[in-house]
């Protein structure tokens, strides 16, 4: 299935890219939920988390890295940051590509509570 973010990869649709390498790329988020919120996305089609496989952990890891590279590089890293993933309907996955998503920019509420 074709989703908004295999377009933007493609460059079918405009995003405003932050990160780029061969494996993953990164683009803000165009509803976000905190002052930084950039979505990082691996360019292998995975339709979620649970359809990784299990000798590829490399997919996930490359993800978290180039979040943390670019907490680094953006100069919030020291003061801290969530990144979260989103597994299905119930976690919450609303475009089934995996991604990855890094929150900073201001303290971050309480994380983990059950939507009304």
């Amino acid at each position: 299935m074709t989703t908004i973010f295999h377009k933007i990869i493609q460059r079918e649709i405009p995003a405003d890219i932050v990160f780029e390498d061969d494996h993953i790329i990164a683009f803000r988020d165009i509803a976000p939920q905190a002052p930084v919120h950039v979505l990082f996305v691996p360019k292998q089609d995975f339709a979620t988390l649970n359809d990784v496989p299990a000798d590829a952990p490399e997919i996930v890891g490359r993800l978290a890295i180039a979040a943390a590279r670019y907490a680094k590089e953006r100069g919030f890293a020291e003061d801290g940051y969530r990144i979260v993933m989103n597994c299905n309907a119930h976690g919450g996955q609303t475009v089934f590509q995996i991604h990855l998503h890094l929150l900073a920019g201001a303290q971050l509420g309480r994380f983990g509570t059950p939507a009304a």
